[in-house]
C-alpha cells in the first residue's frame, strides 16, 4: 500500500511513445520523397493541358531528404528498442531535411526560371506539389517531436 503512494520515477513509455512518433515520421518523410514536389503545367484554352510533375528522388535534394528520412526512422526505432532518449537525435535529421526542403523551393528542378505564362489561349504555371508540402511537415514534425522527447513528465 504504502508503494503506491510514493513518486515513481519519470514514465519510460511515454518517452517511447515520442520514439515510435518520431519513427513514423521518419517513415512518412521516406515516403513523402516519391511523390510530386513541383510541376509544370501547360493549358490550352478549353482543349485542355498537360502537367509534368518533378517527384523528390528525382533531384539531389530529394534524395538527400530521403536519407535524412531513413536516419530518423533509424532513431526513431532504435529509440523504440533501446534507450529512449536516442530518439532525440532525430533533430539533427530532421533539421537537415528541413534545410534541404527550402534549398528545393528557392530553386526547383524542371521548372525554368520561374515564370509563368498566361497569353489568354495558353497558359504555363510552374508549381509545388503536395508531396513537397506534405515532406516539410514530416521533417518539421520530426524536429519538434524530437525536442520533446527530451522534455522530462512531471509527475502530479
Amino acid at each position: 500500500m504504502a508503494d503506491s503512494l510514493s513518486p515513481s520515477p519519470a514514465k519510460p513509455k511515454a518517452r517511447r511513445g515520442y520514439a515510435f512518433v518520431i519513427a513514423v515520421a521518419g517513415a512518412l518523410l521516406v515516403f513523402c520523397a516519391f511523390l510530386p514536389w513541383t510541376g509544370i503545367e501547360a493549358r490550352i484554352g478549353a482543349i485542355g493541358g498537360v502537367s509534368n510533375d518533378i517527384r523528390g528522388i528525382d533531384d539531389s535534394l530529394g534524395v538527400y531528404a530521403l536519407i535524412a528520412g531513413l536516419a530518423t526512422l533509424a532513431l526513431g526505432v532504435a529509440g523504440l528498442f533501446g534507450r529512449p532518449r536516442v530518439a532525440a537525435l532525430a533533430v539533427i535529421p530532421g533539421a537537415l531535411a528541413t534545410i534541404v526542403l527550402v534549398r528545393f523551393v528557392v530553386d526547383p528542378p524542371g521548372v525554368g526560371n520561374g515564370v509563368s505564362v498566361d497569353l489568354g489561349f495558353l497558359s504555363i504555371e510552374p508549381g509545388i506539389r503536395y508531396g513537397w508540402f506534405a515532406a516539410l511537415a514530416c521533417a518539421l514534425a520530426a524536429v519538434a517531436l524530437a525536442v520533446l522527447s527530451l522534455r522530462r513528465s512531471r509527475q502530479p
